[in-house]
């Protein structure tokens, strides 16, 4: 008689976890500003975390100029890497690399000081 009390407060107890986003598998074509784990699901191509502890959102990449990260091995960027057609110019380091902490500029490989 009792098991079914048992079995009415384990899922009770289970139902937070339930609607996560694993439920589905990881769900593709985000916009900016929704929640994601990785860069591959945000229509931008930049799943961006703003610090160690932040959520992660998707945000655009970064432009001519701002802030950069060369390609993250986590999948998931504390600076978005550079729009097309734009480098991001860093110094490369193993350790930045780990650390995600491998930052640089947005520059036009092209060079724009040849007018």
């Amino acid at each position: 008689n009792t098991l079914p009390l048992r079995l009415l407060l384990a899922l009770l107890l289970l139902a937070p976890a339930l609607p996560a986003p694993h439920e589905r598998g990881l769900i593709f074509n985000l916009d900016t500003g929704e929640l994601c784990l990785q860069s591959a699901q945000c229509k931008s191509g930049c799943c961006h975390r703003g610090g160690g502890l932040s959520l992660a959102r998707c945000a655009p990449k970064a432009a001519e100029s701002q802030e950069c990260s060369p390609k993250s091995i986590y999948g998931v960027y504390y600076k978005c890497p550079c729009e097309s057609g734009l480098t991001c110019e860093a110094d490369k380091t193993i350790v930045g690399s780990i650390t995600n902490s491998d930052f640089g500029l947005c520059k036009d490989p092209r060079g724009s000081d040849a007018s």
